[in-house]
């Protein structure tokens, strides 16, 4: 086995570590020289461009277009929406000035005391307010709505406590903000992208997520309402997938947009705002992958097939000129190959190393299989091995590859539905986080008995689920009457 494999932590031994050794040894990311920020490598890279492809055009099939707005924001413009300033104020980087110049008696350079900004620069954590800012210039008219936006960028927030790709100082994501006339414009909207979300991370990911609102407590700053896609990791902790917000009248009263109404009277639009960012690589990862490495969804994995061909000199030759049809056959398909026929590695190496990558299906030819006539397949999900008729093999592939699909996705749905429990017994609730999952429970509204759960046992409420009937009940934890069934888990 290839040493990178021996060097992988155990899940079992720890989940942790488990996961930073397997970014490192897939080739995804690793750390960089500045403190909290990740150089994605091009394999992990090809995950995130993969999934930017088809939210892109999901985005699009629902009117939305793409624009770019500038990275750095006025810090008055923080300043004009007094929840949202308050929710990342902690987080802002800032810029304060806008020259170099060198040092007569250090080597290197200095910042020139003289060139400091009448106004500081704040490297966007979100772009809020810039687009606000910028939207008053597009809308003047009931005509100019409904206006969708959306853009690819990076944003910075300022992080203590970093892990790659779940949260990191910088991250890459997308952030889309529209405009309308009406509240119930506005409303839909929110929730038409959350399901946009679930719809990609259960039939793209392979990941199933809980929809649901989040309490006033956990909302983004700023929002009337936040929705959000919860999925479960293989640990049982929770991890926030994607969100859309409910942004009311807010942004638009605050940068002064209003337009013209159909009764010809000065009328205020409605907003939302909705992301999802580079965490979603973290949420493939820590749902799909074992020991071996990473499992990924074959819709998403950059290298769908390998194929490696073994013997040498003139078997090579003759293996490789039996394999190339197959070859040409598969990405005629939309199907990506690696034929992996170099001469300086050893099978068992490119064996250990397509498992660690995730390649969902590996094909083998040596020269007993060419004289049968048959391919060795390697499903990567299951790890199991079985020799096939060459004849057809293209074919067999295709719907091999969305069988994979289906049974990563059904694998990770029984283990989160086997780990969603009802609990109405706070004792019990407070042994039984410590092993994760997601628990059901009724819950009083206050934000008194959110904080007391937070405080007492490190796990939060993740969302008012859409998923299950509000029944009536009593809180767990205040013994009031409860006004939601809510999911309680620990998160990253």
């Amino acid at each position: 086995m290839a040493k990178e494999l021996k060097d992988l932590t155990k899940r079992s031994e720890n989940y942790s570590q488990w996961y930073n050794d397997l970014i490192v040894k897939a080739d995804l990311a690793e750390q960089s020289s500045v403190r909290g920020c990740m150089v994605i490598k091009p394999y992990g890279y090809a995950i995130w461009e993969k999934m930017q492809r088809a939210m892109d055009d999901m985005f699009k099939a629902e009117g939305v277009q793409n624009a770019y707005f500038p990275l750095l924001i006025p810090k008055s413009f923080l300043s004009r929406e007094a929840e949202h300033v308050e929710g990342f104020a902690k987080e802002c980087a800032v810029v304060t000035h806008y020259r170099l110049k060198t040092n007569e008696t250090h080597d290197g350079v200095i910042v020139d005391p003289e060139a400091r900004l009448e106004e500081e620069l704040i490297i966007r954590p979100t772009s809020e307010t810039m687009i606000w800012n910028t939207f008053k210039n597009w809308i003047h008219s009931y005509r100019d709505l409904p206006l969708l936006c959306n853009q690819w960028c990076n944003v910075m927030r300022w992080e203590m406590r970093t892990r790659p790709f779940l949260r990191t100082s910088e991250f890459l994501w997308q952030e889309g903000h529209c405009a309308f006339a009406t509240r119930e414009e506005a409303e839909k909207n929110a929730q038409t992208m959350l399901k946009v979300y679930a719809d990609f991370a259960e039939n793209w990911m392979a990941v199933p997520v809980l929809q649901g609102v989040k309490s006033e407590t956990e909302r983004f700053a700023g929002a009337l309402d936040t929705y959000t896609i919860e999925a479960m990791m293989q640990d049982g902790k929770a991890l926030q997938s994607g969100t859309s917000h409910f942004l009311g009248q807010n942004f638009a009263k605050a940068f002064e947009v209003s337009f013209l109404n159909k009764e010809n009277v000065q009328d205020t639009p409605w907003a939302t705002s909705w992301g999802v960012s580079t965490r979603l690589i973290g949420a493939l990862i820590m749902t799909h992958s074992d020991d071996n490495g990473l499992v990924l969804p074959p819709k998403l994995a950059p290298i769908q097939v390998v194929i490696i061909p073994l013997g040498k000199g003139d078997q090579i030759a003759a293996i490789s000129e039996k394999l190339q049809p197959v070859i040409e056959e598969l990405k005629k398909k939309g199907i990506s190959v690696k034929f992996d026929d170099a001469d300086n590695k050893r099978p068992g190496f490119k064996f250990a190393d397509s498992e660690l990558k995730g390649v969902p299906v590996r094909l083998v030819m040596g020269a007993r299989d060419l004289e049968n006539g048959t391919i060795e397949v390697m499903r990567r999900d299951t790890l199991e091995k079985e020799s096939v008729p060459f004849e057809g093999i293209a074919d067999r592939v295709e719907t091999l590859l969305d069988e994979i699909q289906k049974n990563i996705f059904e694998k990770a749905r029984k283990y989160r539905d086997e780990h969603v429990y009802a609990c109405e017994n706070y004792e019990e609730f407070k042994e039984k986080v410590k092993d994760g999952g997601f628990f059901l429970c009724h819950w009083d509204g206050t934000a008194e008995t959110e904080a007391k759960i937070k405080e007492e046992t490190q796990a939060t409420i993740r969302c008012v689920p859409f998923a299950y009937e509000q029944t009536p009940g009593t809180d767990m934890v205040s013994g009031k009457p409860a006004k939601y069934r809510v999911i309680i888990a620990r998160a990253y």
